[in-house]
Parts: C-alpha cells; structure tokens; sequence
C-alpha cells in the first residue's frame, strides 16, 4: 500500500527513543523527511542518525523542550529553513507522574498540562496556518487509553490528556475543510524504554520483578501481551497518509483491547 508520503515534510515531538523514534522512524520508512526533537542533543541527533542509516531518507535531530516556546518556535524555525514546510505534526511528551487526588495540587495540575497539553497545542499552533494556506496538513497527537477509560492513580494524564482530546476535536472541525486533518492516537500499554524502567521501580516496591509486572499489565490485556512501539507507529503512519484523508476528530486507541467501552 503505498501512503503518498514520499518527500512530505514531518516533524516528530520527544523522539529520541519510545514511541516517538519508532513514529519518526515508520514515517522515514514511507518516504517522509524527517525532523525530530529531544530535550537533549546528542540523543536527538543519535536517533536522527539511526533513521537516516536504516531508511536513506533525510532526518534532523533538534534540541527542544517541547513545553518552552522558544524551543518549539525553534525548532519549526529549524525545519522550515532546511525543508520549506511542515505537512505532517506528530506532537508526544513523557506523561506526568502518578498521581491521586492527595498529591495533585495546582502546582502538579499546571506542569501536567503545560507537559501534556499545551506542548501539543503549542506545536499545532506553529504549523497550522501554512498548512492550511496549502490545503494539506496531517496533526497527530500521541496521547493515552487512558482519555478511552481512566487509569487509576493517574490523575493528572486522565485529566490533562483529555482536555487536549477535546481541544483537537474542536479544531479538527475548524480546518477540515482546509484539507488538514487533527487526530489522536491513544495507546495502551507499550513495552519502551520508559515502561520497563517503570516495571522495575514498580515492582521493587511490590517485591516483585520486571517480568512479573509486564505479565500483570498483559493479563488486563485480551491480546496478552504489551504493544511494541512499532505497532503505535504503523497507526501514526496511517493517520499521516493519503489513504486517511477522510478520518479527522477521531481519538484511534492502539491498545490489543484493553478499553473495554463500544466508543
């Protein structure tokens, strides 16, 4: 199947490992040019490297904090001296720390939403009004089951990521008829760097081990087993393509069956 992704022009939010490398690496795969941000240099122009050796597509790294507007203005500043423009945004962040009614201050609620919300709206923001003077843009926002059905213990991302569902809802209408399309993707649980170092830390504390965690978060999943991030990408892929030019203000959870609600 071929997406129509050969030389579009993509940017990739906190990509330097996780499921946003594997997103910036599948959309090299199809073709696209890749620009990737991370908080820290080397890992940023690392992980631009092993794109560029595995694919032979062009792909930058960019140190950026996603939640300053410096970085961002930045690294969109970057992206179009190099390429001309941006057709395609994949925004992603970490997600906040656990949390429960006792620990969320207002403190803790504005980080969470400034990490998880307005990074994305942030970068959306930047690229939106060439996309739409050119009549094609793709907004793909990586954000969790858990805006499908609430986790327990994650206060602050069951709160914070769906208020970016709603604002990414609202603003698909506004541009759709502009040829850009803003959809989510909600993973479930994914076996990356960072949730294996959280199975250990969890699992210390349980008097448990790494393998014994991942098997119990499998265990509330029908397919059994965990996403690889590479199974996420295909889905970020898919959104960017031409083939989804008709699926805009949809929050598509990648997650073997974990929600267990009809919508």
């Amino acid at each position: 199947m071929d997406f129509g992704l050969n030389n579009r022009v993509a940017i990739v939010a906190a990509a330097s490992q996780g499921i946003g490398f594997a997103a910036a690496l599948e959309l090299a795969r199809e073709g696209a040019r890749v620009f990737l941000c991370s908080r820290d240099e080397g890992r940023a122009r690392d992980a631009a490297e092993r794109i560029k050796a595995e694919t032979g597509t062009e792909a930058f790294g960019v140190r950026a904090d996603v939640t300053s507007d410096e970085d961002a203005a930045r690294f969109l500043e970057i992206t179009r001296e190099r390429a001309g423009r941006v057709d395609i945004c994949v925004t992603n962040a970490g997600g906040p720390p656990a949390s429960r009614l006792a620990d969320a201050d207002l403190d803790a609620i504005r980080r969470a939403f400034e990490l998880n919300a307005l990074s994305a709206i942030r970068l959306a923001r930047l690229v939106l009004p060439q996309m739409r003077e050119r009549k094609w843009g793709r907004i793909i926002n990586i954000t969790s089951v858990s805006v499908k059905q609430p986790i327990d213990g994650l206060l602050l991302s069951n709160t914070v990521r769906a208020s970016l569902t709603g604002w990414a809802k609202t603003v698909s209408n506004e541009v759709a008829s502009d040829g850009v399309t803003v959809n989510n993707i909600a993973p479930g649980y994914t076996l990356t760097e960072h949730q294996e170092e959280l199975a250990e830390t969890r699992g210390l504390a349980a008097g448990k081990s790494k393998d014994e965690m991942v098997a119990g978060w499998a265990s509330q999943i029908p397919i059994n087993r965990l996403a690889r991030p590479e199974e996420i990408a295909a889905a970020v892929a898919f959104l960017a393509s031409e083939r989804a030019s008709y699926i805009t203000g949809v929050t598509l959870q990648v997650d073997g069956g974990w929600v267990r609600g009809l919508f």
